[in-house]
Parts: structure tokens; C-alpha cells; sequence
């Protein structure tokens, strides 16, 4: 049996690529998944590492240097120069905020142009102690009676942590 060679050829046509639903996915895929992305904000702080305080300073160059210190009892606020400018306990609630606040804000009256100002902080404590004292040496609020709102005004925003120099009393 010889076979034609005309038989053996097969009728080759062109496949058809049908990419319809494909497109109609995308179409719908697309816009869907750059609705529902997040898009996060990140917010930076950027922090220095304050200088020694045992160093000692030149004479005419004693400016203000303001440290707050917080410790699991209490804060500290001070000069790195002249010391303690004052010392506010824990209360029943905690830390005293709103005292800092106060003290900060008449520092600031007192030593307008100072921008920058040290975190000390003593070991374990809690972060979130850390953030609402950096908020409360950052910016200060005030309610305007006139206008019915609250305004806020920058105290000092360069801000430096480290570690709180320890007690003599040791714990």
C-alpha cells in the first residue's frame, strides 16, 4: 500500500490565541488591587546621641544645656551645668506630664532661640514613656480661648536619648 504524498500532509493552520478573559481579568485585577494597597506613612525622627556630661566645660561656653531625665520614679529636669531645675514624682496616675509640660514651656520663654534638649533614660523603662516625653519636649499645646482651639508651637525639637547617669543610692 503506497500512501500519496498528498494524504500525508495534514491541513496546517494557524492557531488562534484568544487572550479576551485574560484581559478582562487584568482590567479588573489592576485597579482593584491599587484601591485596597496600603500605602503606610512612615513618620522619622531624626535623634542624636547627646556628648558626655562628664566632660568638663569651658567656662565661657557654660550655655543652657537642658537634660530630662527620666527615672522609674520620677522625671528630672536640669541643666547639665547648673543641675537639677526640677524634679517631678510619679503621681497616682503615673508620670506627671502635665508638670513637665509647664516647666519646658516657661524654659522655653526663658531660653527662646535653645532647640535641642537631652532624653536620659534609666533601664527598663517603657517605651511608651520614652514617646510621651519626646511629645511633651517637642511641642507644647495651648488652648486659645478666643479662637475655641487648641494651638501648638514647637518647645525644643532636636532631640537626643542616651542613658540616665545612675543614683549614688543604688538600687
Amino acid at each position: 500500500m503506497i500512501r500519496s504524498r498528498k494524504s500525508g500532509r495534514r491541513n496546517v493552520e494557524t492557531a488562534e490565541l484568544n487572550i479576551t478573559a485574560f484581559m478582562n481579568l487584568m482590567v479588573i485585577l489592576v485597579p482593584f488591587l491599587l484601591i485596597t494597597a496600603v500605602f503606610s506613612r512612615l513618620a522619622v525622627l531624626e535623634l542624636n546621641l547627646p556628648g558626655s556630661s562628664t566632660e568638663p566645660a569651658k567656662p565661657q561656653e557654660q550655655a543652657f544645656q537642658l537634660e530630662v531625665i527620666i527615672r522609674a520614679d520620677k522625671i528630672e529636669v536640669g541643666d547639665r551645668n547648673q543641675g537639677l531645675l526640677g524634679v517631678y514624682p510619679n503621681t497616682g496616675d503615673g508620670y506627671d506630664y502635665e508638670a513637665l509640660s509647664n516647666k519646658l514651656s516657661e524654659l522655653k520663654n526663658r531660653y527662646p532661640s535653645k532647640t535641642d534638649a537631652s532624653i536620659l533614660l534609666e533601664q527598663d523603662i517603657q517605651y511608651d514613656t520614652l514617646v510621651q516625653v519626646m511629645d511633651r519636649v517637642r511641642i507644647a499645646e495651648r488652648v486659645d480661648e478666643d479662637e475655641q482651639s487648641v494651638k501648638r508651637f514647637d518647645l525644643f525639637p532636636d532631640i537626643s536619648i542616651g542613658d540616665a547617669p545612675v543614683t549614688g543610692g543604688g538600687a
